[in-house]
């Protein structure tokens, strides 16, 4: 295999940072990894213990019961694929929010706090005043212990986040709270113990079902390549065998609508050959003796008997596959803006806490006052809605993006989106529309274009080529009256013939010209050379040996495109074109467009260089696409976005999807980022804005004249804050992402709200 198809070596790969993915993980990198391996060992564990239950129902009930039990559960979120394993923490989290809020309603009914406060009260019984200490004990031991689990290492790589922050405050409270049920004090935290646990398990449950994505890229490029293969023996007969058992040196036959089961040489027959997949060329490749093929792509009509030349890792399609998958090892996690909040809020908040203690023991005395104080700091130190402010921004803006035809796969890159200075397009299939159209008609005098339609259309009535698919579907836009045609005839390498009206008619490109020797009009010429210039092709339409009319041919431009490139140009983003067709192709497309960057005749493997070449320029790349080709690419960019309408494996490894098909959605894309950031920071100056006025009061600043806050109004504030980040959060549903310079947008362009 040619070595184009490995891997780029002329530098380390670039991850979404912006910093070279050999080099040793950072610290927050590490500490995601760490993070996500106790999820998985609790995931794990939460697996065995159900499996053991369930083999326990099946000693007594029988086998079927085993067979449902814990064993699915393991298999489905304990070992599948990282897409799986998010899958599995999001169930992890749901299951123990509503056990955990369950088990909360007993210890909120019968404090005394909120009886007081909300003016109600529950019957006491012989051991009701248990009642608290019990259930906050199930709490923390169920949903709490795995936040102390996950602060494990924050702790060891010194690095506090929101898991220490909330490790630190759960840990405080139950063990200030078990104390007071032996050493009775004023107050104890158990409703705020169970709340506090309740609403970090939420967020987390949130959090884990925006970041849930699959990850089977990989798989769908292996599913292009056909599980068996007809191999030709020495005898000419025909065995069928698999792929995997095929030799460097085989015969193999592949019929007409097969795939090639890997690259080589054609040594017989013709056909026209589906390169799409791979190459990205909208246009079949005619395949004749000594062209080469390539694994995974669709052989068309004819039959072809193919010499294979690789197998296995060497064909280009695997070579396309370690692309893949070496940019997706490349994607780091970015730090959280929580996090980073979170991991000031734990030092601000042990300081304030020592301060306390110090200032109260030298002001009055060390006692159980001291200690209550100390403990109020360290509770309040963890808002409710610092664990809320993103999820639910991103739950939000998750809904908001759906209902506008984009689906959210990684929240990162969503993020990362509003900071954008180049976005690649694929031209084919995406600013395109992937299929060749009629875009210009010119005619000899006395003949008028539709005319010169309804006979085309009639000669190209019976063929399935796409020039004669663009002929009709041009014949009928035009509402042109269909002519009949008899005596059909293919003429292979020149175009086809029929009669019509008991006149010959042919149709066909240069060669039928030279075939018929018919002489080109000045007004033709003139026509067939701007349209060359334009990189179109130019057919011909022959009536009874007079050369009438001539059809260009390209590949359509879709309509929102040219809105497309204006609205991002207006937002500073650079618009670049990326594609496998020739320059003039692209620069005609490009120039049509105004594209600033064009890149032309591109390999399947130089499309993910391309993507890395403006990234190590400094720039911020987002690359949309939708071929098997994209698919290094769009795993590459800061931000993938794939066409909707495009194949598996470029759907599997993109960020976002379009999956309205609408390339407008780019730019809803970018107006959306910039929106629900804006709210992320809101929700985090609202949640820290709590601790900066509540901490400096629990730690009794404003004691001196006789303002102190309590642990009850401590708690209160914090439910208060909670409240405000939901509400700031809501608003986000009434972002503008429309596009009001384009005043000719459509209805069905216009932005929708979220539900």
């Amino acid at each position: 295999m040619d070595d184009r198809n490995s891997p780029p070596d002329d530098g380390p790969a670039r991850d979404h940072g912006g910093h070279d993915s050999h080099e040793r993980p950072s610290g927050d990198d590490a500490e995601t990894g760490d993070v996500e391996r106790v999820e998985q060992s609790m995931l794990e564990e939460e697996a065995e213990n159900s499996e053991e239950t369930a083999g326990n129902t099946a000693h007594g009930g029988g086998h079927g019961a085993m067979d449902h039990g814990g064993h699915d559960e393991q298999d489905h979120e304990g070992h599948g694929d990282h897409g799986g394993m998010h899958a599995g923490h999001e169930q992890m989290f749901r299951r123990r929010f509503f056990a955990s809020t369950l088990l909360s309603i007993p210890v909120l009914l019968y404090s005394e706090a909120l009886q007081e406060w909300l003016g109600f009260s529950v019957p006491a019984f012989p051991g009701s005043e248990w009642i608290n200490p019990v259930f906050a004990v199930v709490v923390f031991a169920y949903g709490g212990v795995p936040f102390l689990r996950m602060a494990v290492p924050e702790l060891r790589d010194r690095s506090p986040g929101m898991m220490t922050l909330i490790s630190m405050a759960i840990s405080v409270a139950f063990v200030y709270s078990l104390a007071s049920v032996v050493f009775p004090t004023e107050s104890a935290f158990f409703w705020e113990l169970v709340t506090l646990i309740d609403i970090m398990l939420l967020g987390h449950w949130i959090e884990m079902r925006s970041v849930r994505r699959a990850s089977s890229a990989l798989d769908e490029l292996a599913k292009l390549m056909p599980d068996t293969a007809e191999r030709i023996t020495e005898g000419g007969e025909t065995e069928e065998v698999p792929v995997n058992e095929l030799a460097e040196g085989d015969l193999v036959l592949v019929r007409p609508g097969a795939s090639v089961p890997g690259d080589g040489v054609v040594e017989e027959g013709d056909s026209d050959v589906n390169e799409s997949m791979i190459t990205g060329e909208s246009k079949p490749v005619s395949k004749e003796p000594g062209d080469e093929v390539i694994g995974g792509t669709i052989n068309g009509d004819g039959s072809l008997r193919v010499r294979i030349g690789a197998t296995g890792d060497e064909t280009t399609l695997a070579g396309i596959m370690r692309l893949v998958e070496e940019a997706q090892g490349s994607k780091s996690k970015t730090q959280v803006l929580a996090d980073r909040a979170a991991g000031w809020l734990f030092y601000v908040a042990v300081g304030a806490a020592i301060v306390t203690a110090i200032a109260w023991t030298v002001a009055t005395t060390f006692d159980a006052a001291v200690i209550e104080r100390v403990v109020t700091v360290l509770v309040i130190a963890c808002p409710h809605a610092l664990g809320l402010a993103i999820p639910l921004v991103v739950a939000i803006n998750t809904s908001l993006a759906a209902r506008n035809g984009m689906l959210i796969r990684d929240r990162i890159a969503m993020e990362q989106a509003r900071d954008l200075d180049a976005i690649i397009f694929d031209k084919t299939g995406t600013l395109t529309e992937g299929e060749h159209g009629v875009v210009g008609v010119a005619t000899i005098d006395g003949v008028d274009e539709d005319e010169a339609l309804a006979l085309a259309a009639a000669v190209e009535g019976d063929s399935e080529h796409m020039i004669a698919r663009a002929i009709r579907e041009a014949a009928d836009e035009r509402g042109v009256e269909a002519r009949r045609a008899t005596d059909f005839e293919a003429m292979k390498g020149r175009g086809v013939r029929a009669t019509i009206d008991g006149r010959e008619v042919f149709v066909g490109g240069p060669n039928l010209l030279d075939h018929l020797d018919s002489e080109v009009p000045p007004d033709l010429a003139s026509f067939a050379d701007e349209a060359g210039e334009n990189a179109q092709t130019v057919v011909y339409l022959v009536r009874e040996g007079e050369l009438v009319a001539a059809f260009a041919m390209a590949d359509v431009i879709r309509e929102t495109s040219y809105r497309v490139v204006d609205a991002l140009h207006e937002l500073d983003i650079e618009v670049a074109m990326l594609t496998g067709d020739s320059e003039d192709v692209a620069n005609a497309v490009a120039d049509e467009l105004g594209i600033d960057t064009v890149f032309a005749e591109v390999l399947p493997e130089d499309k993910d260089t391309k993507v890395q070449q403006l990234q190590d320029e400094g720039k911020l790349v987002a690359m949309v696409g939708d071929g098997v080709n994209d698919a290094p690419a769009l795993t590459r960019a800061d931000v993938g976005i794939a066409i909707g309408s495009g194949t598996d494996v470029a759907v599997q490894s993109a960020d976002v999807i379009l999956v309205q098909n609408n390339p407008m959605d780019v730019v809803r894309l970018v107006k959306l980022s910039k929106a629900s950031y804006r709210k992320m920071q809101e929700n985090i100056l609202w949640a820290a804005g709590y601790n900066v006025f509540a901490i400096p009061l629990a730690a009794g600043v404003l004691a001196p004249i006789g303002v102190l806050l309590s642990p009850a109004v401590g708690a209160l504030l914090m439910s208060l804050s909670t409240v405000i980040v939901a509400i700031n959060a809501q608003l986000l549903r009434r972002a503008d992402l429309s596009v009001p310079t384009l005043p000719d947008a459509s209805t069905s362009e216009q932005a929708q709200p979220a539900d």
